[in-house]
């Protein structure tokens, strides 16, 4: 299973002319079955760094590699094949507003392996079910609720049995009721072996959970500690 792996990885953006380090010589190892909470302000470059782990941008210096595979080295025949390893959940929603949630799915699974329609189904239904959204196949987007929508956006993210999550803001703008029924959902699919990195804002379910705690300031981590708490630099019992 994949482990994912940065080595020395600066990104930078352009603004008027000029070039801004959105992240600065980042060393990161994730293994495959963590689960990982990425936290600092807006603007710190969570975002840019789930990019990079996805092989969605590249870096301007370093490498980020699955495994062994540079994703700086891909070439164009291998992508359909990688973009499989990753589901991903953006900040903003995804779902086409004019489409069923069944015409929203069967387009990810489209860029899977399965072509008919009766597995398409199947998986379908499998992956509404397990995030609680079973039967709204039909239904346009404007039917259902925000938090049923991330829901359905999650299930998106699942429908090819991703090995690695990817969830940016996942909970963001939700009642408190839906997001602990989500975190509850995540810990259970991470249980089941999938890795999951999500970048969040929300303090409460990082302190609760003590998962693997990221944090980022003005692009560099200053602190990776295991069953760690929102904004912990160091782990307090080697103190």
């Amino acid at each position: 299973m994949p482990t994912i792996r940065l080595e020395n990885v600066t990104k930078y953006y352009k603004w008027e002319k000029k070039r801004y380090p959105v992240l600065s010589e980042i060393n990161l190892q994730i293994q495959q079955g963590e689960f990982v909470f990425l936290v600092g302000s807006s603007g710190a470059g969570k975002s840019t760094l789930l990019k990079l782990i996805t092989g969605a941008i590249r870096p301007e210096q370093g490498s980020v590699f699955l495994d062994k595979l540079n994703l700086a080295h891909v070439p164009p025949w291998y992508w359909p094949k990688l973009r499989l390893t990753f589901g991903q959940v953006h900040q903003d929603d995804f779902l086409m507003r004019r489409r069923t949630i069944e015409e929203n799915l069967s387009m990810i699974m489209n860029v899977g392996l399965t072509k008919r329609r009766s597995a398409q189904k199947l998986k379908m239904k499998k992956a509404l079910g397990i995030v609680g959204m079973s039967g709204v196949e039909d239904k346009y987007p404007g039917e259902l609720s925000i938090g049923e929508c991330r829901r359905v956006d999650l299930a998106r993210a699942l429908i090819n049995n991703p090995p690695i999550l990817i969830l940016d803001e996942l909970t963001a703008n939700l009642d408190e009721d839906t997001n602990w029924d989500l975190m509850h959902l995540l810990l259970e699919i991470n249980r089941q072996g999938t890795t999951i990195i999500m970048a969040t804002h929300s303090s409460s379910f990082v302190n609760l959970m003590r998962r693997r705690v990221i944090t980022l300031v003005d692009g560099k981590i200053v602190g990776d500690v295991m069953r760690g708490k929102y904004g912990q630099i160091t782990d307090e019992k080697k103190l």
